[in-house]
């Protein structure tokens, strides 16, 4: 009475045998340019989140300035690295405060001046350089110089209260360059709002600068 049933399951165990299921299927292998890629993308993705939040932005850099400030204080070295980072600074202020088309190049070649009175067509300050790559070419430089100061390699002994005096002259010559240019050109690197119109088309501050009778 067993020996059919026995026969059978010695069958079933030879087919398995004969055929073992299939192993598990293995993950996809993800190669090095599609991790750069998704990572790329979210790094777009936070710096377009971080536009509007001019405020908080700042706030950050100004405490990983902090941070890399009292670094250096306690190592009491990296006077070079924190030298080429205030040229970088410098340079970066210069972009800033500057119009985006040179107005000594318009004089030159008679094309369209800044605004310098009243009733002159309102267009607003473009910087050479704008707001969040400024802020960006900052935070990145003030990140890139503290990882500098993990490694020996980069403190190059020299004598600091020098570079200090270099540096403040350079800026005073920058400044005083600057500023000249904004008196010569009658212009200002900031834009307070914009102006308002009544109906007939005259903004308010020339219909206040009309004279009285």
């Amino acid at each position: 009475m067993m020996g059919p049933s026995t026969d059978a399951d010695t069958s079933a165990s030879t087919a398995a045998v004969a055929h073992p299921p299939p192993p598990p299927s293995a993950p996809p292998a993800v190669s090095l340019p599609q991790v750069a890629h998704t990572l790329g993308v979210r790094y777009q993705h936070f710096l377009d989140k971080s536009v509007p939040q001019i405020l908080n932005r700042w706030i950050a850099t100004v405490a990983i300035a902090a941070i890399y400030f009292i670094r250096v204080y306690y190592l009491q070295g990296f006077y070079v690295i924190t030298y080429a980072l205030g040229i970088y600074m410098l340079n970066l202020l210069i972009g800033f405060l500057s119009p985006q088309v040179d107005p000594e190049i318009l004089e030159l070649t008679d094309g369209p001046t800044l605004p310098t009175r009243g009733s002159d067509e309102f267009r607003p300050f473009v910087r050479r350089l704008p707001e969040f790559k400024c802020w960006l070419s900052i935070t990145r430089a003030f990140l890139i110089a503290f990882v500098m100061t993990f490694f020996s390699v980069f403190d190059v002994p020299v004598f600091w209260p020098i570079l200090l005096f270099y540096w403040i002259m350079l800026f005073m010559l920058t400044m005083r360059r600057q500023i000249t240019l904004m008196i010569k050109y009658k212009y200002v690197p900031f834009t307070f709002g914009k102006r308002r119109y009544d109906r007939k088309g005259a903004s308010a501050a020339d219909i206040t600068d009309q004279p009285r009778d």
